[in-house]
C-alpha cells in the first residue's frame, strides 16, 4: 500500500507531544511492512532542525526529509497561530499528489490541513480515516472556536471519512455519542517504544541532581501542567501518605498561565513545598533519567484520551497509580497499578497502599512490562494494517 498521513506537526518538533511521535512510530513499522508512507505536515520548529543537525531536501511542495524509508513533506506555513497554520501549497500537492495514494490516515483536529486533504479525498474516491487523538470534546481552551471548527471543518471531515480510530474505549463512546455512526469507529490503541527501558541511564542521576535521598520514595507526575490533570489533588495527597518523607516530582511544560504558582501555594499550605520539585519541561535524557529513579508514576487527571506516559512510565518498570477516566485504565487496573476516582481520599489511599505493601507493589512492577509488550508499535502497526485492508476492500466493493 501507498499510504499518506497527514499531521499538522510532526519530528522535529516534539513540542507537539504525542502526534508526532505515534505518526513517526507507525510509519516507520508500516514501512519495515512494505508500505510507502509520506506524510503531509507544516514546517515547523526550525530550531529543533538546528538542534539535532538536520538538512531536508528542497521539493516543489517546501521542504522533503526521508528517515528509515518514511517521506515527510514539509510545506511552508504562510501564517501561524499556536499550532494553528496556513499551508496554501496543500492545494497544490492534493491536486498532483494525492492519486499516488491508497489511502490517507489524518492525525489530529483543529487544524486546516485534515480538512483540505479529506476535501480533495472525497472528490476523488480515496477513503481516508480521521484519528481524532483526543480531541473530538472540546476541552481546555478555546472551546468556542474548537465548537465552531467541528461544526464547519469537522463536519464534513467526519461526514465523508471511511473510519474514525479511536485509541480507547472511553474515545469510542464519545464519537459515537457525537454521531458517529458505531460502525465506522475502530479501536486502536497507541504504542509505547518497547526499547525504552534499555535507554535508561543508571539509577540515582536525576535523585543526585535534586539532592533526593536514595532511600526516599519518589513519585513522578509528568504531563502538561494544567488544572485537568490533577497535579493540585496530588500534592495533597502527597502530604497526606507522606507527611515527613518522600519526594514528589512535578514535570511538564505549564499549560495555563499562573497556574503553576497555584500548585506552588498548594504546595506551601499543604506543609510540604521543600519536599516538591517542580522541574518544568523533560525531554530526552532527562525525561528518561526521572523515569529511571520515579518508584511510582502518578496520573490522576479527569481526562485523557489514551495517556501515552503512563505507557512510557510501565515500559520503563514504574508502578502507576492513574484516574478511570484515562483511556489506558483498562490495560493497567490490577496488572501495573491501581486505578482510581479521581479524588483525593481515592488517591491517598492508593499511594498509601503501594507504599506500604511491599507485595502489592513488587506485583504491579512485575506487570508493568507484560502490559507495555502488548502496546509494542510492531503490533500496532500490523493491527492498522489490518484496518487499512478492510478500508480498501469496503472502498473497492463499493464502487
Amino acid at each position: 500500500m501507498h499510504i499518506l498521513y497527514v499531521a499538522q506537526a510532526y519530528f522535529p518538533y516534539l513540542a507537539a507531544g504525542g502526534l508526532p511521535v505515534k505518526v513517526r512510530s507507525l510509519s516507520q513499522e508500516l514501512v519495515k511492512r512494505g508500505h510507502q508512507l509520506t506524510i503531509l505536515t507544516a514546517h515547523l520548529g526550525q530550531a529543533e532542525w538546528k538542534q539535532l543537525a538536520l538538512s531536508a531536501d528542497r521539493c516543489r511542495f517546501g521542504l522533503s526529509y526521508s528517515e528509515n524509508g518514511a517521506r515527510a513533506v514539509y510545506l511552508p506555513s504562510w501564517l501561524r497561530y499556536r499550532s494553528l497554520t496556513l499551508n496554501p501549497g496543500v492545494i497544490g500537492f492534493c491536486r498532483s499528489s494525492l492519486g499516488e495514494f491508497d489511502l490517507v490516515h489524518v492525525f489530529g483536529l483543529y487544524d486546516l490541513l485534515g480538512p483540505a486533504v479529506g476535501h480533495f479525498c472525497a472528490r476523488r474516491a480515496i477513503p481516508y480515516l480521521v484519528e481524532p487523538m483526543g480531541m473530538f470534546v472540546p476541552i481546555d481552551r478555546s472551546i468556542l472556536a474548537k465548537r465552531a471548527w467541528l461544526a464547519t471543518f469537522g463536519s464534513s471531515l467526519f461526514k465523508k471519512a471511511s473510519r474514525m480510530v479511536a485509541t480507547s474505549e472511553i474515545e469510542k463512546d464519545e464519537l459515537i455519542s457525537g454521531g458517529i455512526p458505531r460502525e465506522k469507529v475502530l479501536i486502536r490503541y497507541n504504542g509505547v517504544d518497547q526499547a525504552i527501558a534499555a535507554g535508561l541511564p543508571p539509577r540515582g542521576a536525576f535523585r543526585a541532581l535534586h539532592h533526593i535521598p536514595g532511600d526516599e520514595p519518589l513519585l513522578l507526575f509528568l504531563s502538561r501542567v494544567i488544572p485537568r490533570k490533577g497535579a493540585e489533588i496530588l500534592i495533597e495527597s502527597f502530604a497526606e501518605a507522606c507527611p515527613s518523607h518522600g519526594r514528589l516530582v512535578i514535570a511538564g511544560p505549564e499549560g495555563e498561565r499562573g497556574y503553576l504558582a497555584r500548585l506552588q501555594r498548594c504546595a506551601q499550605a499543604s506543609g510540604v513545598f521543600s519536599r516538591v520539585i517542580f522541574a518544568g519541561p523533560l525531554y530526552g535524557k532527562e525525561k528518561l533519567s526521572a523515569l529511571a529513579d520515579a518508584d511510582l508514576f502518578v496520573l490522576p487527571s479527569r481526562y485523557e484520551n489514551f495517556a501515552n506516559v503512563v505507557a512510557e512510565a510501565m515500559a520503563c518498570d514504574v508502578p502507576v497509580v492513574i484516574s478511570r477516566h484515562c483511556g489506558i485504565h483498562t490495560l493497567v487496573e490490577g496488572r501495573a497499578g491501581l486505578v482510581i476516582e479521581a479524588n483525593r481520599r481515592a488517591l491517598t489511599a492508593s499511594l498509601l497502599a503501594l507504599l506500604t505493601d511491599s507485595a502489592l507493589y513488587s506485583r504491579m512492577k512485575t506487570g508493568c512490562r507484560e502490559v507495555a509488550a502488548q502496546l509494542g508499535w510492531s503490533q500496532i502497526a500490523a493491527e492498522m494494517e489490518s484496518h487499512y485492508r478492510r478500508v480498501l476492500a469496503d472502498s473497492h466493493a463499493a464502487r
